[in-house]
Formats: C-alpha cells, sequence, structure tokens
C-alpha cells in the first residue's frame, strides 16, 4: 500500500498567539481557520495509506482537509469557505512526504458531488427540452404537404423522407443523444467518486458518504479499500459512516476528544450510540 504524505503538522496554540501578538487585528470578524484546531488540542496528523477524521459538527474535520489540500495545491472543481488569513494560517503549516504526489491528486466535497449532480440535472434539462421540439419536428415534417421546387429545397425533402421512413422514438434517437443521467442522485454521487479516483493518486474526502444509501456505502468502501490496496492511492476522509469508519486497516483520529486521540472504530461515541440502538430493538429484528 502507499503512502504519499506521511505527516502534517499544524501550528500550535503558542505559534497561533504570537501570531496575533506580533500586530493588532481587530478589525475583523474572524480569523478562520485560526483558533480552530488547538480547541482539539491538534498539531500533528501522522498517516497510514487509509486515515479517517472523526468528530461531530464544528470538530475542524472539515477545516483540516480543506487546510491540507491548500497547503498541498491539491486540485480542487467547487469553491470552499475561505477567510483573509487561510494563507497566511497554511504558511504556518508544515508536511512530509514521502512520494511525489500525482497531479491527479484532489480534493473531493460533498459540494463537489452536488454540483456534479446540479450540472447533471441542467444537461438532461436542456436534453429533455430539446427532444420535446425534435418530436414536434417529426410530426410536422411527416405530416407536411411538401413538393420538392428547387435545389434549396432538398435538405427539406431529406428530413420529411427521413421522418416518413422511421418511428418517432427511431428519428429521436438518431438527432438526439439519450439522457446522460439515468440513475438515482446517490448512485450518480457513487460513479462521480468512481471516476475521479484515479490509480497512484492522493485523495481528501469530505464526508462522502452524503446522497448513498447504506448499500452505496458499502459499495463505496470496498471501492475505497481496493484503491489503497491495489491501485496505489492514499486516502485521508472526514466520516460519520459506521460504514466507512469499519475500513480495515484504516486510522481514525477521534476529533471529539481533547485532546484528539487515534482510536478503533468500535470506540467512537457514533458508533456505539448505533449499537445501543440495535440492541434495544434486537426482539424486533426475530
Amino acid at each position: 500500500m502507499m503512502l504519499y504524505l506521511s505527516s502534517f503538522s499544524f501550528p500550535s496554540a503558542e505559534e497561533e498567539n504570537s501570531f496575533f501578538l506580533d500586530e493588532r487585528r481587530t478589525c475583523y470578524d474572524t480569523f478562520y481557520p485560526f483558533q480552530i484546531l488547538p480547541q482539539c488540542g491538534l498539531c500533528r496528523l501522522d498517516f497510514e495509506p487509509i486515515t479517517i477524521l472523526y468528530g461531530g459538527n464544528g470538530s475542524g474535520k472539515t477545516t483540516i482537509l480543506n487546510i491540507i489540500a491548500q497547503k498541498l495545491q491539491l486540485h480542487r472543481d467547487a469553491l470552499y469557505n475561505r477567510s483573509n488569513f487561510f494563507e497566511t494560517y497554511t504558511n504556518l503549516c508544515h508536511y512530509e512526504q514521502k512520494a511525489p504526489i500525482s497531479p491527479d491528486s484532489c480534493i473531493i466535497t460533498s459540494d463537489d458531488v452536488f454540483d456534479y449532480m446540479l450540472d447533471l440535472r441542467a444537461l438532461n434539462q436542456g436534453i429533455h427540452q430539446k427532444r420535446e421540439e425534435i418530436f414536434q419536428k417529426y410530426l410536422e415534417e411527416k405530416y407536411a404537404s411538401f413538393q420538392l421546387k428547387s435545389l434549396e429545397d432538398y435538405q427539406k425533402l431529406k428530413q420529411v423522407n427521413q421522418s416518413r421512413r422511421y418511428s418517432q422514438s427511431q428519428y429521436t434517437r438518431s438527432q438526439l443523444m439519450d439522457n446522460v443521467r439515468e440513475h438515482s442522485n446517490g448512485e450518480s454521487a457513487f460513479y462521480y467518486f468512481c471516476h475521479k479516483i484515479q490509480e497512484n493518486g492522493l485523495y481528501l474526502l469530505d464526508e462522502p458518504e452524503n446522497s448513498l444509501s447504506p448499500q452505496l456505502q458499502q459499495e463505496l468502501v470496498q471501492f475505497l479499500a481496493d484503491s489503497a490496496r491495489f491501485f496505489g492511492c492514499q486516502l485521508i476522509l472526514s466520516t460519520h459512516s459506521p460504514f466507512l469508519l469499519s475500513m480495515k486497516g484504516a486510522k481514525i483520529y477521534d476529533l471529539d476528544t481533547k485532546p484528539a486521540a487515534v482510536k478503533g472504530w468500535t470506540e467512537l461515541s457514533n458508533v456505539r450510540a448505533y449499537y445501543d440502538f440495535f440492541l434495544q430493538h434486537q426482539n424486533e429484528f426475530n
């Protein structure tokens, strides 16, 4: 299994305090991403081929992924929330790598997946509108009273003959591609990950379980595990999903503990809550 990024260090609480003491900074409402990670007691992450950031809302896991992506200049499709101090902060960060990072490496967020599905929807709506226009054109040409009067009418004659020779569906398919998306949102999201993740790359995934059913989450787990095991990928992801948290061999940082600590997936509060819930209802499954 491949390791590109071996560690990443964030400024300590003392370094952040020095930043504020060096200059008077009173005209900003936020200093994001400053003042986020010291609350977790997190100064350094040491990575494995699969590393997971776990924590509740506001725990800093998305911020961490954005910081790493910015520092490494990884490709991203969607814009993200950043402040005037983001570059200043990342200049205080340091990292160690074991191997060159592929230019295909990227960060994939929920916004990326959502924008992709919106693009598909807009494309399909355009195709659907065009299909209706072709239906109307087919009917007009099929039942048109038309006579060839000059060479200028030759192209029109060909269209009329084509509409009379084909059925409506055959005529439409000959002029228009089928809808690009024939899948649910969850299936489209899953295919997006399969398309974006290539061999021998570093990939940062922010809550990839969004929009995915439990079945598709399990398929994604298998795909990610295979990508790391057989295709030279390194994965750093944030998630609440018990399915993703259970990935074999994954190193999990629990950002809800103070300080942040490495834990087994069955020790996490979210997973324990699911476990306790199903135990309470165990008889209902029999």
